[in-house]
C-alpha cells in the first residue's frame, strides 16, 4: 500500500523527516479560513487507494482540530484507504477524572473525538496518570512511544561525566531509567521537613558528583517551575550549571526564557513539539512504529 503523508502547518520539518524513512511521498494541501473565520480545506495530492499519515502535534489543540477532522474525512472521500494520525504530542490527558462535581472526563470525550475520524493514532509518552494504557480512552489502533533510549543515546553522545538528577521521589522510576541506559549515576533530591513551612532539600552524596556534569529531565516543560527549583538547589549544593532535558517543549509564557535566567547551561527537547530547542530527534522510531500500526487496520 502506497503512503502519503500531510503536515498540519508547523509540522512539516517532523512530516519531511519520516516521509523520507518511510519511503512515502509528501501530499500537499490548502488549508486556510474563510473571511467569517470558517475553515477550508482542500487535498491537491491524489490520495486513492492511498494510506494518508496526517501529522500534528496537539499542543493548543483547539486550533488545530477542526483542520484535522476535515483533512481526515476529505481524504476518505477521495478514496483513501486509511487515515493515520500521529501526534507526536497528545493533549487533553490530564483530566482523567472528575475532581470538581459538574467536571466531565475531556480525555475521554477527546479520544472518541479523534477515534471518530483516525483510523489509529501514534503519539509520545503522553501523560497516562491514573489510565495504565492508552486503549482505555481511543477505540483505535495505538501506539506509544517511549523517548527515554533517545534521550539516553543523546546524553552517551554529547555529555562527558553526566549525572541525572531526579527533583523528587516521584521521578525515581523514569529518571533510572534514562540513566540506566546512558551507563550514568543517578540521585533523587531528598526533602527534609523541619515544620510546616521550613522544608530543606539536599543533594545526596553531592561530594561525588562535585565535577560531574547535572542533567535534570522531565517529560513535559510547561511552567518549568521545577526544573528552575532543581536548579536553585544544585546551586546551593555547589554544582555545575546543568542540562535540563525535557520530551515536549510546552514552555507556557515566558517558562523558556525563565529556564535560561535560572542558570543553566542548556535546555535540549525531543522534536515532539517544533522549538528552538529541539535536539533529539524522534521521526525515526515515529516512521517505523507508524508502519507497524498500518498493518492492524
Amino acid at each position: 500500500m502506497k503512503t502519503i503523508l500531510f503536515s498540519l502547518p508547523g509540522n512539516e520539518e517532523l512530516t519531511e523527516l519520516m516521509a523520507t524513512k518511510m519511503d512515502a511521498e509528501v501530499g500537499q494541501a490548502t488549508l486556510r479560513k474563510f473571511p467569517d473565520g470558517e475553515s477550508y480545506t482542500r487535498i491537491l495530492s491524489d490520495v486513492k487507494d492511498k494510506c494518508v499519515v496526517l501529522v500534528c502535534t496537539l499542543h493548543e489543540p483547539d486550533e488545530k482540530l477542526l483542520s484535522l477532522y476535515f483533512l481526515s474525512h476529505t481524504a476518505k472521500s477521495l478514496g483513501a484507504m486509511c487515515t493515520c494520525l500521529v501526534a507526536p504530542y497528545l493533549a487533553y490527558m490530564r483530566q482523567d477524572k472528575v475532581f470538581n462535581e459538574g467536571e466531565g472526563v475531556t480525555s475521554g470525550f477527546f479520544g472518541k473525538l479523534i477515534s471518530g475520524f483516525a483510523d489509529s493514532i501514534t503519539t509520545v509518552d503522553p501523560h497516562l496518570h491514573r489510565i495504565s494504557s492508552l486503549g482505555e480512552v481511543y477505540q483505535i489502533p495505538n501506539k506509544v512511544i517511549h523517548a527515554a533510549d533517545a534521550i539516553s543515546e543523546w546524553i552517551k553522545e554529547n555529555i562527558e561525566n553526566p549525572v541525572l538528577i531526579g527533583p523528587d521521589s516521584e521521578s525515581e522510576q523514569w529518571v533510572s531509567e534514562v540513566a540506566k541506559n546512558a551507563g550514568a549515576p543517578f540521585t533523587v533530591l531528598q526533602k527534609v521537613r523541619h515544620g510546616d513551612r521550613d522544608v530543606e532539600v539536599s543533594v545526596p552524596d553531592v561530594d561525588i558528583y562535585k565535577d560531574a556534569t547535572p542533567i535534570l529531565v522531565d517529560d513535559i516543560i510547561s511552567t518549568a517551575r521545577t526544573m528552575i527549583e532543581t536548579v536553585q538547589h544544585l546551586k546551593k549544593a555547589g554544582m555545575k550549571p546543568p542540562i535540563c532535558v525535557g520530551i515536549h517543549a510546552v514552555f507556557s509564557g515566558n517558562a523558556y526564557q525563565d529556564l535560561l535566567d535560572s542558570g543553566v547551561e542548556k535546555i535540549v527537547t525531543c522534536n515532539t513539539i517544533p522549538h528552538s530547542s529541539n535536539g533529539i530527534d524522534l521521526s525515526d522510531i515515529m516512521a517505523k512504529e507508524v508502519k507497524k500500526l498500518m498493518h492492524h487496520i
